[in-house]
């Protein structure tokens, strides 16, 4: 009888780390979720080895990152993590990891997650949306995932939306320091953006309007990216969007203010049906379909 195929699913995120064990049909096991604070690659590395020693049952291991990953190297620009500095993430996971280790970026496996197993089924021009503490956007191009000539595709929160140059803007981009959730906090005047989400249920004028503005922020960057690419979906994950509810209604009646009309009446924006899970199915996927199985 055939083995069933099995690999590992690792979601390495800026604070946390979650992994699993996934089969080809994307039933999850052994999953954890480990909280750790940032550190050097060799201690991250370390710490993904403890994680998955227990899985020893498994065909290949898929890893997403949230940064860039460079595939020719194998290294990993990920600023939240390791700061400027590329490491090369592959060549040091290698050293203690027997099977095959595909690697990408976080935007890569949320669409790709999200197109196994989530709302994105079946279609061919979908985009997964991003929006946390930053903003990224994961494209799938007629059923191809984008990732541009330096791997960089789906930046998408260094959009621009003024010729008024502001510091934040340098460092993460022009829309990501005006709709991620960041912004959503210094608009509300609180330490995050969970305790502005918490006031605006409550009915709070202050936090009402920031959620409001934020929101218009939002849609203007989907507008951007239904203008560019026509996608039938776009899709919208991340820790923001876990307060989805308050803002989808607020993006989909701008989006037509600002999109180009015929694509703006053609595509469909969805929250996530997958969550956190999103992740994990599209490291996953990045394993399963690993050519080397």
């Amino acid at each position: 009888m055939t083995k069933e195929k099995k690999v590992i699913a690792v979601d390495l995120g800026g604070t946390k780390l979650s992994v699993a064990l996934v089969d080809a049909n994307g039933s999850i096991s052994n999953r954890r979720k480990i909280l750790f604070e940032r550190r050097d690659i060799s201690g991250c590395v370390e710490k993904i080895v403890q994680s998955i020693r227990e899985l020893v049952d498994a065909d290949a291991l898929g890893l997403i990152v949230p940064g860039i990953y460079f595939a020719e190297s194998g290294h990993v620009w990920a600023p939240n993590l390791w700061g400027d500095e590329q490491v090369p993430l592959r060549a040091e996971l290698e050293r203690f990891v027997t099977v095959p280790i595909i690697i990408d970026s976080d935007r890569a496996g949320y669409i790709l997650g999200e197109h196994w197993l989530g709302a994105a089924q079946g279609l061919k021009h979908v985009v997964f949306l991003s929006i946390g503490t930053g903003i990224g956007a994961g494209i799938l191009a007629d059923g191809r995932l984008v990732r541009g000539s330096g791997d960089i595709a789906g930046a998408v929160g260094w959009f621009a939306f003024t010729s008024h140059e502001q510091d934040r803007y340098m460092q993460v981009g022009c829309w990501e320091a005006e709709a991620a959730g960041p912004a959503l906090a210094r608009r509300g005047r609180s330490g995050s953006a969970e305790e502005v989400v918490a006031a605006a249920r409550q009915g709070d004028p202050a936090a009402k309007a920031a959620v409001a503005e934020t929101a218009e922020y939002i849609a203007m960057g989907i507008a951007n990216i239904v203008s560019i690419l026509n996608p039938e979906m776009i899709v919208l994950g991340g820790g923001l969007m876990q307060a989805g509810d308050l803002f989808l209604d607020k993006i989909k009646s701008r989006i037509g203010t600002w999109a180009q009309p015929l694509a703006a009446r053609q595509v469909r924006i969805e929250l996530t049906r997958l969550g956190e899970d999103a992740g994990l199915l599209g490291a996953a996927s990045l394993a399963l379909n690993y050519s080397g199985l």
